[in-house]
């Protein structure tokens, strides 16, 4: 049995599950050392893009990877926030430029241009995955996006995320009453 045929294999499965996406925290999960992404990016097929991020060439892009790529490089316990996570969710006819991460942490390593780091410490009640990406809740990004989206439109995308279900009934009433409140 070839070792690096089972690490890639074992990387790659947790890739398909991160729009091909793998980190050397990934690979210790998995018991691989991550010193093995290294050498499995020089035999080919696994992309080196960052310091510990790595992505499979042979699977497919979507219109998620940017934002799953975003919080992988901003480290662990980072997440989607404020228009981002609007983004994510085609809610409010946002756009934005750079992708809004949150993280509790100092972030040291060099991000690109395309993403702001927000450092924030969230509550686990505002935290969830979306689609497999880590994110506030679509409840907290539409309150974090007052003075960033205009009112009209966060009123608009409180309206339709209950609509689609992305607000539980129980909140749904109170941040589009916030919402309103600030339009």
């Amino acid at each position: 049995m070839d070792l690096a045929d089972t690490y890639r294999r074992r990387l790659r499965e947790r890739a398909l599950d991160q729009y091909g996406y793998v980190t050397t925290g990934d690979a210790s999960d998995l018991n691989i050392p991550p010193v093995e992404l290294r050498k499995l990016s020089g035999r080919g097929g696994l992309q080196h893009l960052a310091y510990g991020l790595y992505r499979f060439d042979d699977i497919p892009f979507s219109g998620r990877d940017q934002y799953m790529e975003a919080v992988l490089r901003v480290g662990r316990d980072a997440y989607l926030t404020h228009d981002a996570v609007l983004g994510l969710h085609d809610l409010g006819l946002v756009n934005p430029r750079r992708i809004r991460v949150g993280t509790p942490h100092r972030v040291r390593s060099r991000i690109p241009e395309h993403v702001q780091v927000v450092q924030q410490h969230l509550e686990s009640r505002d935290l969830t995955v979306y689609e497999g990406i880590p994110s506030a809740t679509v409840a907290r990004a539409l309150v974090d996006c007052r003075g960033i989206v205009m009112p009209e439109r966060l009123v608009d995308a409180g309206r339709e995320a209950a609509a689609r279900g992305l607000l539980r009934r129980s909140e749904a009433s109170r941040v589009i009453a916030t919402l309103e409140a600030t339009a």
